[in-house]
């Protein structure tokens, strides 16, 4: 494996259904040319992003299963 991704260039798929974001970010990491990765600031920086993002959503997922378990209730 180490050998295919540093010396051959190949990587592991990516499954069908990561969030396009992540796609991303490893993608730019991947460069062969290190000047053309992103520092560790800015993978910082996204990975920031992408937990904001995530936690956003998981509130409204668990509001919206509070709220439809009180429905239940009544």
């Amino acid at each position: 494996m180490i050998g295919a991704v540093g010396f051959m260039n190949q990587r592991l798929e990516v499954p069908k259904n990561v969030d396009p974001q992540w796609i991303s970010l490893m993608e730019s990491c991947w460069h062969s040319e290190p000047q053309d990765r992103p520092s560790f600031q800015e993978i910082m920086e996204k990975l920031r992003e992408l937990q904001r993002k995530y936690t956003i959503q998981f509130q409204a997922a668990r509001a919206a299963s509070i709220e439809n378990s009180a429905l239940k209730e009544k």
